[in-house]
């Protein structure tokens, strides 16, 4: 039979062992609580810096594809050709402030103007004019500087080339411009054979956003 001193001893050692393993208990505790806190500091941090770079490169690209829509390129194939890229295409109402003049794309009416070798005597709307060049029609525009034999010649082309149209525009600075989508010829006489060949490339050409789309059935006057 134990004695009862042996009895207390062993309880003694019980409960020694019993806080010890109280004692480990919490120590994994507060290991586990470092660790996740740790661990969720870091990925919080990640994903900040991160964003970061997401929404820095994002600022860039949508900077850089500012630049891009406004730039404007010199191209060698016609001489004094100028050409516009990413431009607008959205239809919207009421008047569109372009960035070139006459205006050679953007956004612009959802009415086109009728384009199927069309010839106007007066001034056209300009948004509607920008639909027909979005349809691939090559438009010719004139001020009071040009003479009446250059524009009887112009008129004789237009009349005979589908997907063209012609108007008198005050608002440039050459007696004569041709104009295709995000394209822009300015010359001085309608003998220039520039004439010629800006038609051929340009008249339903690879610029067209919406090729075979209609040039009859919009505005007429």
């Amino acid at each position: 039979m134990a004695s009862k001193g042996s009895k207390t001893k062993g309880a003694a050692e019980r409960r020694a062992k019993i806080e010890e393993l109280r004692r480990a208990e919490k120590a994994r505790e507060r290991r586990y609580r470092i660790i996740t806190i740790t661990s969720c500091t870091v990925i919080v941090a990640g994903l900040a810096v991160g964003g970061f770079f997401l929404v820095d490169a994002g600022n860039k690209k949508e900077e850089k594809a500012t630049k891009v829509s406004s730039s404007v390129v010199k191209t060698g194939e016609f001489k004094g050709m100028t050409t516009w890229k990413n431009l607008g295409r959205t239809h919207v109402g009421g008047s569109v402030k372009y960035a070139m003049s006459p205006p050679v794309g953007g956004n612009h009416n959802q009415v086109w103007q009728n384009c199927d070798g069309d010839v106007y005597t007066k001034p056209l709307t300009k948004e509607n004019a920008v639909h027909s060049l979005e349809h691939g029609a090559v438009w010719v525009t004139y001020n009071d500087k040009a003479s009446k034999e250059d524009v009887a010649t112009l008129k004789a082309r237009v009349e005979k080339t589908k997907y063209s149209l012609m108007s008198p525009y005050e608002d440039q600075s050459t007696p004569i411009v041709l104009n295709a989508w995000g394209n822009q010829l300015k010359i001085q006489k309608a003998s220039d054979p520039r004439v010629a060949a800006f038609f051929k490339k340009f008249v339903q050409g690879k610029q067209t956003p919406e090729p075979n789309a209609y040039c009859t059935n919009g505005k007429s006057s």
